[in-house]
């Protein structure tokens, strides 16, 4: 009940369900919200809404998600899964469903406020040799709004690096941030996260050049692919700002034009 196309605590706005091909698919997402992460909540709530419970789609998940009983026995119930090859490569091929990647993961799900509308995925192309292997379509989905629930004010890099945090967690930020109801927060701290909306816009499919059976990809095949992803991800996440941007200008002129008739 908490997301809903209409009037919800967060209003999903999903455009582009028409470029999503036949079953499996993989589903190349951006990552924001630090840690509460509502816009995977939200696209997979929308995801069910749209397709039914017929077509079941899962994704993968940082180690951190699993190191704690409290999130490993529900995450795992919801069907979703430690992220590694192998495991990703049988649920296309072999259970033949959906999958959702983000690429970028935790320096993602935390780059700066100043970035939120930038594709980080940190040089890891680990999911374009997944579908140049298995050759599985590229689904590009771009989501803002999620993001404007906190303000990251660094990704702490250099302070994980000197704690050795990629060692032990494998992590590699330590983030500080402005968020409720902490407010200056240090570190990878759940947030609560006030009302907003969740906009997604899926990029018509990317299929990879078919493969040989047993054929390994090229770097440079990988980097291609990798290339073109991460541009289909920046367009479309550029038409969201571009969208927000049109629509606070149409706010400003609506009040600029309210506040003449009134004086």
């Amino acid at each position: 009940p908490m997301f809903g196309p209409d009037r919800a605590y967060f209003t999903t706005d999903v455009q582009g369900w028409e470029n999503v091909p036949d079953v499996p698919t993989l589903l190349v997402c951006n990552h924001s919200g630090g840690t509460t992460i509502p816009d995977t909540w939200g696209l997979g709530i929308s995801w069910y809404r749209h397709f039914g419970s017929t077509r079941v789609v899962h994704a993968l998940a940082h180690e951190m998600v699993f190191a704690l009983k409290a999130t490993a026995i529900p995450f795992s119930k919801l069907g979703i899964l430690r992220a590694n090859r192998d495991m990703a490569a049988r649920v296309l091929t072999e259970f033949r469903r959906d999958l959702v990647v983000y690429p970028g993961g935790d320096l993602d799900t935390w780059r700066p406020w100043k970035d939120r509308y930038k594709v980080c995925f940190s040089g890891r192309k680990g999911y374009a040799r997944l579908a140049l292997r298995t050759g599985a379509p590229i689904v590009c989905v771009a989501q803002t709004g999620s993001h404007s629930t906190l303000i990251v004010l660094s990704d702490g890099q250099k302070i994980a690096e000197r704690l050795r945090f990629k060692k032990y967690f494998r992590a590699n930020i330590f983030p500080v941030h402005l968020s409720f109801p902490f407010g200056l927060a240090i570190g990878p701290t759940p947030h609560i996260p006030p009302p907003c909306t969740l906009r997604y816009r899926i990029a018509p499919a990317i299929q990879p050049k078919k493969l040989p059976p047993g054929t390994e990809p090229t770097q440079d095949m990988v980097d291609e692919l990798d290339r073109q992803v991460r541009a289909a991800m920046q367009a479309q996440l550029d038409i969201l700002r571009d969208e927000r941007t049109t629509r606070r200008g149409l706010i400003a002129r609506v009040v600029t034009r309210l506040t003449r008739k009134i004086g």
